[in-house]
């Protein structure tokens, strides 16, 4: 793998050659007026305010107790990943998000873009949050309920949009080094500056350390091992006018990411190269148009709980990411803002493992498993402003292609022992949303939204069997396609400047959810599950008093099984790793003097960990603490806390085997920037 740290030394190379490119490209130097480059999409559509959008801003990204992106996603109301865990203990396969209560496995629900690139991992449909820099980030835009406009077919629960800072907000040179009680460090450092007319950035992180037990004293054996963590990343993005009204964006990044999880040799690993270019017209015929490229792998071993040794290995599983899409936005009339266009996804990979004998370490099976998915979507939307009234719709097709899937096992000695080769599918599948924003006063906004959205089966939920000792779970070839049906109703309501109360009240109904569903004690399989129903109020409340201000959220959901048939015995139960209520509420003082303090109290409530409803997870109540000194112009003093009260937080209950999140932990650092 040395090619990529040679081409992380040639991305840092050529970003000090940034500022030296710039020279002579002064405003005002050649007579000629400056043209201004945001390394932005499209301005947002005015249907985004017929839907529950919550914004998070740059202060509070970079701000958070952990310094980590899933960090400040748990703020916001109904954001859930399959776990508690963050991604440093949890295994990396298992990082799905989701919105409003719709979790259950460990796939994403909600369709995560950086600068308007899906970025889930073409195998597992896991986020690699790890490979994204918080101090990179200029905002932060979820909208929850089903999408039907751009790469819409992966937006079932919603839509998490990550923005890039520009070289502006970064300045010239920034960054940051931190460590913790238990001596494991974060360093990050960007360097921007003028690219001609434009602007780039080359960024990086790498985050190491010993990491912390997540099994709980009484449970642990000599091969019990910490939840070590080394991660780094690499990212270059560069923003040019190609004329007056069209700009190009180039991104290309590195990442890698090792964890060790339970015991010793349990050994997991993300690879990523990604790399995408865009362009951006912002004319009369404004449009968006966009190519993507991701190279993943994923290798990880599973060590028996019983007599800790390898039993499966699971060394390799290249895959592979493309797509793009094209938005155009005809200007019509004023009063209409209408977006068409076609966007495309094809994901493929290969599993590669082998099964060892827990009591003689022999090799038992080799097993292969993978195939291809892909996508195209034509869409079409139009908002429709009425006086105080804005109406919106849209319209989505997609052409689904489920091709080449195969399972493969042979013995040591070659022989086949089981194979299963699935039977190409494709099927087009419509989808629609429609709103309206009623502006009933000046402080009082009315909206209302219905909705259908699409996701397909991953790779890894159709093809690859996976092991979580003792417990084996089957995969299955013939999953569907889930389908989401819902609709909502909120407001937002600003009495005074300073105060923002924003409510929702939702109904979601997933059918043909794909879980886990328990067969034997030891055996489940993935399954299409009936529906999974979600009702549900998200609240948020923003204030802002001078240097003082204060944003809370929570949200309740009573979310059931409708089982029936094979999962009979499920229906009326909760879906797994589902609270039925979370809350997170944020103080914080910030003084013209570039100081800062807040604090976060957060709140989930129990959850089962299985579908059965037998073995439970407690609610957990956290505080984490954030404080930021200026020193000089150039250095700040850094200080973090998670967890400050040390709450016992429980991420796993296997059969009793437990595991544990983030402990009581500890930052101190600097931070620089001119």
């Amino acid at each position: 793998m040395n090619y990529r740290y040679q081409l992380a030394a040639s991305a840092l190379a050529l970003s000090f050659s940034v500022p030296l490119s710039a020279q002579g490209a002064e405003e005002g130097e050649t007579g000629e007026s400056e043209i201004v480059v945001t390394g932005e999409g499209l301005q947002q559509a005015p249907s985004i305010g017929a839907y529950s959008v919550t914004e998070i801003d740059r202060e509070a990204i970079v701000s958070s107790g952990s310094g980590r992106i899933e960090d400040v996603l748990e703020n916001v109301a109904g954001f859930q990943q399959f776990r508690r865990s963050d991604s440093r203990s949890a295994n990396p396969s298992a990082q799905g998000a989701t919105l409003r209560a719709l979790g259950g496995n460990a796939t994403s629900r909600a369709l995560v873009l950086l600068d308007g690139v899906p970025i889930s991992d073409p195998f597992f449909g896991y986020i690699p949050f790890n490979a994204v820099a918080p101090e990179t980030l200029g905002n932060i835009r979820v909208t929850r309920g089903g999408g039907a406009g751009p790469f819409g077919a992966g937006a079932l629960a919603g839509t998490i949009e990550l923005e890039s800072a520009d070289a502006r907000t970064l300045g010239p040179v920034s960054g940051s080094l931190l460590v913790n009680d238990r001596e494991e460090t974060e360093a990050s450092a960007a360097l921007s500056g003028k690219l001609g007319a434009g602007f780039g950035v080359i960024s990086g992180r790498w985050d190491r350390g010993q990491g912390f037990f997540t099994t709980p004293e009484g449970q642990r054996v000599p091969a019990t091992a910490r939840a070590a963590f080394d991660s780094w990343q690499v990212g270059l993005r560069a923003v040019a006018p190609l004329t007056d009204d069209v700009e190009l964006q180039a991104r290309g990044s590195l990442f890698e990411d090792a964890r060790t999880l339970r015991f010793e040799g349990a050994d997991s690993r993300i690879e990523g190269q990604d790399a995408s270019l865009r362009f951006v017209g912002r004319g009369s015929w404004e449009f968006d148009a966009l190519a993507y490229v991701q190279a993943r792998n994923f290798s990880n071993v599973i060590i028996s709980s019983t007599r800790f040794v390898r039993v499966l290995d699971q060394r390799n599983t290249p895959s592979t990411g493309l797509g793009g899409k094209i938005e155009v936005r005809p200007p019509i009339d004023e009063a209409h803002t209408v977006r068409l266009g076609v966007d495309y996804r094809k994901s493929e990979g290969e599993l590669q493992e082998e099964a060892f004998s827990a009591f003689t370490g022999n090799l038992r099976e080799r097993r292969s498993a993978g195939g291809t998915n892909s996508n195209l979507g034509l869409f079409i939307e139009d908002d429709w402003q009425i006086g105080p009234l804005l109406l919106t719709g849209g319209l989505r097709a997609d052409h689904t292609n489920i091709q080449d899937g195969f399972f493969r096992a042979e013995d040591a000695g070659g022989i086949l022992v089981s194979e299963t080769v699935a039977p190409d599918r494709s099927d087009w599948a419509v989808s629609w949303r429609t709103g309206a924003l009623f502006y009933a006063t000046r402080k009082l906004d009315i909206r209302a939204a219905a909705y259908t959205g699409l996701r397909l089966p991953t790779l890894n939920e159709l093809y690859r069997p996976f092991v979580v000792f003792p417990v084996v779970t089957q995969a299955n070839s013939a999953l569907e396609n889930e389908r989401l049906k819902g609709f909502e109703i909120g407001a937002t309501w600003q009495p005074i400047d300073a105060v923002v109360v924003s409510v929702t009240a939702f109904d979601n109904r997933v059918e043909n959810a794909i879980a886990n569903v328990t067969l034997q004690s030891n055996l489940r399989q993935r399954q299409n599950l009936p529906a999974i129903d979600a009702q549900g109020v998200e609240a948020n409340l923003a204030m802002k008093f001078g240097s003082f201000s204060f944003d809370g959220s929570l949200a309740y959901t009573d979310a059931t099984i409708d089982g029936e048939g094979a999962s009979l015995a499920l229906d009326g139960n909760r879906p797994p790793q589902t609270p039925d209520f979370a809350a997170s509420a944020t103080l914080a003082w910030q003084p013209a003097n570039g100081w800062r303090l807040s604090t976060t109290l957060r709140h989930v409530s129990g959850q089962f960990e299985d579908d059965q409803e037998t073995a439970t997870l407690p609610a957990a109540t956290t505080i984490d603490a954030f404080a930021q000194a200026t020193i000089t112009d150039e250095f700040s003093v850094i200080v973090r806390g998670e967890n400050l009260f040390d709450e016992e937080i429980v991420t796993r209950n296997s059969g009793g085997a437990i595991d544990l999140g983030a402990p009581r932990t500890i930052w101190i650092g600097l931070r620089f920037g001119y």
